[in-house]
Order: structure tokens, then C-alpha cells, then sequence
């Protein structure tokens, strides 16, 4: 059985997810950003306890479908962001309608409607906060960071950060004291 769970952002969750599941004693085969595949085929009898228990880490269990592909649509672009910018040779749009076998314009008009925001939004939200942390880590240059990101030049990065941010990345940089956000505030 798949349960789904919001705020899981980083492989760090998914060790505290599986630590909580086990504790409880089930049986996670796999765990992945958002979503846990069980053994279990019903988990009715324990599952109070497993709600306070993510709760207790900041983690909540989504039970409606709508709460599932939302988070589902999230944890996707995180993981785009944090993990595979450069390996995607497709559209946004495409890869989410080929992860969650649904057409783009049913995620992107549920998107909106729950989130108040677009998925393009979101996207965009996601790759200005990666780029605070790679600016804050000083080990790449601009150059490097709109290339890890997939931007297609330094200006277009520069543009779209100074519209978010109100700074040029390399004001941010020297200021180096404003707080990212954490992804799952975005």
C-alpha cells in the first residue's frame, strides 16, 4: 500500500520517515520524497498513532487525492531542482504529466486552485531558493549556478533573481546575512 506524506523534502526526511514507520513496526519497502510503499495492505488498526507520530517530526499523512497529486506535483519539482536539472531533457510540463500520468493542464488548473499560486511559480520559487544556497556556498560561479540550473544565460538568472529578491545575486552575496527559506515554506 502507498501512503502520502507532506513536508518530506530531503533524504534526511525520508531516514526520519522510515525510523518513525519502523518504530511503529511497519514495514516501509520503499521511501521516497512524498510518498512510502508499505508492505502493510492496511494500516486503519495503527493509523492515529502513525499521524501523531509524523506530526511529531512535522510531517503530515495526506488521505484525499487532491492533497496526494499536490504534493506529489511538489516533491517533484524539488526533486528536479535539488537533484536533476541538468538530466531533464523535457519540458516542466511534460515531465509532470509523465511522473503522475495526467494530463499537465489537469495538474497545473488543481495546482493553482489549492496552492493559489502556479506550478510555474512554484518552480521558479524553488530554482531562486537553490540559487541563495549555491550563492551562500561561494564554490560556483554565476556561470556555474545558471548552468547547474538549466538557465539558459547568467542575465536570464540575474533577471529572474533581482525580480524575486528585489537584489542582484552578487548584492545577495555580499550581504550573505538573509535567510533562505526552507522548501517546504515555499
Amino acid at each position: 500500500m502507498k501512503i502520502y506524506i507532506k513536508n518530506m523534502v530531503c533524504n534526511r526526511c525520508k531516514m526520519v520517515v522510515k525510523s518513525s514507520l519502523e518504530k511503529l513496526e511497519l514495514h516501509p519497502l520503499n521511501v521516497n520524497l512524498g510518498v512510502v510503499e508499505l508492505q502493510e495492505d492496511d494500516i486503519s488498526h495503527i493509523k492515529p498513532r502513525l499521524i501523531n507520530e509524523l506530526k511529531s517530526y512535522g510531517f503530515d499523512l495526506l488521505d484525499d487525492k487532491k492533497s496526494q497529486i499536490i504534493e506529489q506535483i511538489k516533491t517533484s519539482i524539488i526533486d528536479i531542482v535539488q537533484n536533476k536539472n541538468n538530466d531533464i531533457n523535457i519540458t516542466l510540463s511534460e515531465f509532470l504529466a509523465a511522473q503522475l500520468h495526467t494530463e499537465y493542464s489537469t495538474l497545473s488548473h488543481l495546482f493553482s486552485e489549492v496552492e493559489g499560486i502556479t506550478i510555474e511559480r512554484y518552480y521558479i520559487l524553488q530554482k531562486i531558493e537553490k540559487v541563495k544556497e549555491l550563492l551562500m556556498y561561494d564554490e560556483l560561479s554565476l556561470s556555474e549556478i545558471s548552468d547547474q540550473l538549466n538557465y539558459s544565460s547568467v542575465a536570464y538568472l540575474s533577471n529572474q533573481f533581482k525580480k524575486e529578491t528585489g537584489l542582484t545575486p552578487s548584492h545577495f552575496k555580499k550581504l550573505g546575512t538573509l535567510k533562505r527559506k526552507s522548501l517546504e515554506d515555499l
